[in-house]
């Protein structure tokens, strides 16, 4: 894994629900607090290698599981947004 791929997986690590809030806005994302805060949990709980996408799209399914499709859709794309 490179610095980049290190210091990105750090910053996903160290997320707030807040701060992921503003990120969603950023990128025309509207997330409540309610659904960061499941994301956040969800991302402190299980280690993946977003830059992986079998890691992010099996992270993604577990992740509609507790709340929805479409907010498991929301992170996905977030996720792709911080991976560029």
């Amino acid at each position: 894994m490179n610095i980049y791929h290190k210091i990105v997986q750090q910053k996903i690590k160290s997320l707030t629900a807040d701060e992921l809030m503003t990120y969603g806005k950023e990128y025309g994302i509207t997330l409540s607090k309610e659904e960061a805060i499941k994301i956040i949990e969800l991302i402190r709980k299980e280690t993946i290698d977003v830059f992986n996408a079998e890691e992010r799209i099996k992270w993604i399914r577990e992740l509609a599981k507790l709340t929805s499709p479409q907010i498991a859709k929301q992170a996905n794309e977030l996720l792709r947004q911080f991976v560029k």
